[in-house]
């Protein structure tokens, strides 16, 4: 397997999960191609990595299982804030997102987000477009450009296991990013796994609205 690697919060039960089920030089291959959702979205269209999480703005083009990142009203790690208008350079959804619901301002998202102790004036775009639409927010999906049955019997498997993150990768995390163990695991525990019949029906909204 090569799979592409997205280092966020977000994706840490699916890596805690990966590093289980893969040999020791599939995770090599895991941690060496690594980066911002932007450049894993590269390595999957140049075929340089066979499947990925990757930004929902570009899953159309590819097969896909029903394992993505989802949010259900506010999420807390994309926000716009007051400031001069300027899109964030590592996700290409949460920019057209924000073109969609007619928000301007400062773009940002994950640990830049998260950082924002009194986000005041901020605005989280998941609740932005649960209040408008009354759906979830797909903001990725797991992909795939080969050997799909494969990588959907991978998340589905995903998908059935309840993952258990050990606390000293939390504590790493923490960390690094200046947050506290508290304020990632109230994170965690707002990001949703599954694509069901509703998170279909936003990402197919969302992918309308984004070509106009």
């Amino acid at each position: 397997m090569i799979i592409g690697k997205i280092d966020y919060i977000n994706l840490l039960p699916f890596y805690v999960f990966l590093r289980r089920h893969l040999h020791s030089s599939e995770r090599a291959a895991l941690e060496y191609r690594k980066g911002a959702p932007r450049h894993i979205n590269t390595l999957l269209r140049k075929g340089r990595v066979e499947a990925a999480v990757i930004s929902s703005i570009h899953s159309a083009k590819y097969r896909c299982s029903d394992f993505g990142i989802v949010a259900h009203k506010e999420v807390l790690s994309v926000l716009v804030c007051p400031g001069e208008a300027q899109e964030d350079t590592e996700s290409e959804t949460s920019n057209r997102l924000a073109r969609i619901l007619q928000v301007q301002g400062r773009i940002l998202i994950g640990d830049k987000a998260l950082k924002i102790k009194n986000p005041h004036g901020c605005k989280d775009l998941a609740k932005l477009w649960y209040d408008k639409y009354h759906l979830p927010f797909v903001f990725a999906r797991f992909c795939y450009r080969k050997n799909a049955k494969k990588y959907q019997q991978l998340a589905d498997k995903f998908l059935s296991t309840r993952v258990k993150i050990p606390y000293y990768l939390v504590r790493r995390y923490a960390a690094r990013s200046d947050l506290s163990i508290k304020e990632l695991y109230a994170y965690l525990a707002r990001i949703h796994y599954r694509i069901g019949h509703k998170e279909k029906r936003a990402l197919k909204k969302f992918l309308y609205l984004a070509k106009k």
